[in-house]
């Protein structure tokens, strides 16, 4: 038997070695410090580069920000791709007592957040990046952010009423998701990232009702390209819960991408140190180009 725990604790060290990468310039798409998109040029010279939006992870909890996906975000630019790193409010201002895990998400201040930054988005970067070519954007995210990235192509199927939706599919050529926390449901019965997923939709009392506004798998089918890359040793999002989502897509008529990769936890999809870093910019590339 494989030693799990040294392989994830070997893995994130090693997506966690890499030292942050400045931005060429950042913007504000609000009033709040987290509301703020940095943007990297294509390091390669391109003057109209497919322009790839990225959303961290880290279960929606404060700690972790938008830093750590920096070296995937340079690795996305060296190949050839204009990024934007998207920051957004998460978990709580007011830590727990005893110092316990911080909460997951606010509600709806993370939604707010994802959905003004999207909205924001193609005016920042013809503002700030002119190398983007806004009619080719991709969205990818990480884990949590990965269920960000498939919510925030979901937008136009979102209950009526509710105040993220758009009238009509926002214009992407597609969702490269990590990991994603893509199934409520079948995360919640797992325990994925210590139960952050009850945590972001306000606890036990608020999940039935909320869930319906930001759960991607009840939000199909979307009408949008989506492809799902997941480690199928990953311990923190096992793949089950990308199989779940797979599931729903199919049932809803929709066909979604699942490249399972052997032998890899969680983080080597943003590690730009492995194999799987260089699948995930392929599979941005068939969608962007």
């Amino acid at each position: 038997m494989p030693d799990h725990a040294a392989r994830d604790a070997a893995e994130e060290a090693s997506a966690f070695s890499h030292p942050a990468v400045p931005p060429d310039v950042s913007a504000a798409y609000g009033d709040h410090p987290d509301q703020v998109i940095d943007f990297y040029a294509p390091r390669d010279g391109r003057t109209r580069a497919p322009l790839v939006v990225a959303l961290h992870g880290g279960a929606w909890r404060a700690p972790y920000d938008r830093r750590h996906l920096t070296p995937f975000v340079d690795f996305l630019a060296r190949r050839g791709f204009a990024v934007a790193n998207v920051e957004y409010r998460r978990g709580s201002d007011i830590p727990r007592q005893g110092g316990a895990t911080p909460v997951a998400g606010r509600w709806p201040e993370t939604f707010d957040d994802v959905a003004a930054a999207l909205d924001a988005l193609p005016d920042l970067a013809a503002a700030h990046l002119p190398q983007a070519d806004i009619g080719r954007i991709v969205l990818t995210g990480h884990s949590a952010g990965g269920q960000l990235a498939l919510w925030a192509a979901a937008r136009h199927v979102l209950p009526a009423g509710s105040p993220w939706r758009l009238p009509a599919p926002p214009p992407l050529r597609g969702v490269v998701a990590l990991a994603p926390i893509a199934h409520f449901g079948r995360s919640v019965e797992l325990g994925v990232c210590g139960g952050a997923v009850t945590e972001l939709l306000g606890g036990p009392s608020a999940y039935g009702e909320r869930a319906a506004h930001a759960d991607p798998s009840v939000l199909l089918p979307t009408g949008i390209a989506t492809t799902v890359v997941q480690g199928r040793e990953d311990t923190d999002v096992p793949y089950a819960v990308a199989e779940a989502y797979a599931e729903a897509a199919a049932k809803a008529g929709e066909e979604v991408g699942l490249t399972l990769l052997e032998g890899i936890g969680h983080f080597p999809p943003i590690d730009p140190a492995a194999d799987a870093c260089a699948v995930v910019a392929e599979e941005i590339a068939q969608l962007a180009w």
